[in-house]
């Protein structure tokens, strides 16, 4: 069983229909005693990081969360997700974030010639070899939707990233703590593979 965090964040239901399409039961709970109880975990989400993390707050779910990481087991954040992994975010202000990843969440920092939010499909490119992106070649297209982005982080901690402007992480991981900042279940099958490769850890 997957545990889907539902924390008040949007676009839970399509990682859950992506994942009962590629065969894995899951579910959509902020419900402790049922998470405990998962494989694996997943905090997708899209909107706001002060919200996040108020939610996961408001849940209860953020002292489970950091027992949960300390334990060894997997942890995977989609956009938003991926963002309240690091330790702090300046999105309308500062706010903490979970600080599993060394690193900062901040605006895109680019010319007029570049639209933010940073809205489409863009290549993966890889930063170093790692089971979380077996089979996943260079120039492979994924699906992003940000207006903020990873910065300050351990070069070790990055695993992929993709250029717009410059360099923006991609695909992060810290030991058993993992991040996709694009949508990997809005991705074909690149986001397909990249979800497999995190299901069989």
């Amino acid at each position: 069983m997957i545990g889907i965090i539902d924390y008040g964040a949007g676009n839970l239901r399509n990682v859950y229909n992506t994942l009962s399409r590629l065969g894995y039961e899951s579910v959509i709970t902020n419900d402790t005693e049922v998470l405990k109880n998962c494989e694996k975990l997943i905090i997708p989400g899209v909107g706001a990081f002060e919200d996040g993390m108020k939610g996961l707050r408001e849940n209860n779910l953020i002292s489970f969360l950091n027992d949960w990481v300390k334990d060894g087991k997997y942890l995977l954040g989609i956009c938003l997700g991926m963002q309240l992994l690091f330790d702090k975010s300046y999105e309308m202000g500062e706010h903490d974030g979970l600080g599993f990843i060394k690193g900062d969440v901040v605006p895109f920092d680019i010319p007029k010639s570049y639209k933010v939010p940073h809205m489409g499909w863009n290549e993966l490119i890889i930063n170093q070899t790692d089971n979380i992106v077996k089979d996943v070649n260079n120039g492979e297209y994924v699906y992003f939707v940000h207006s903020y982005h990873a910065d300050k982080m351990n070069d070790e901690d990055l695993i992929a990233y993709s250029e717009y402007h410059y360099n923006v992480p991609a695909v992060v991981r810290h030991g058993n703590v993992i991040g996709m900042q694009f949508h990997p279940e809005k991705s074909d099958k690149t986001g397909t593979k990249l979800l497999l490769n995190y299901l069989g850890e």
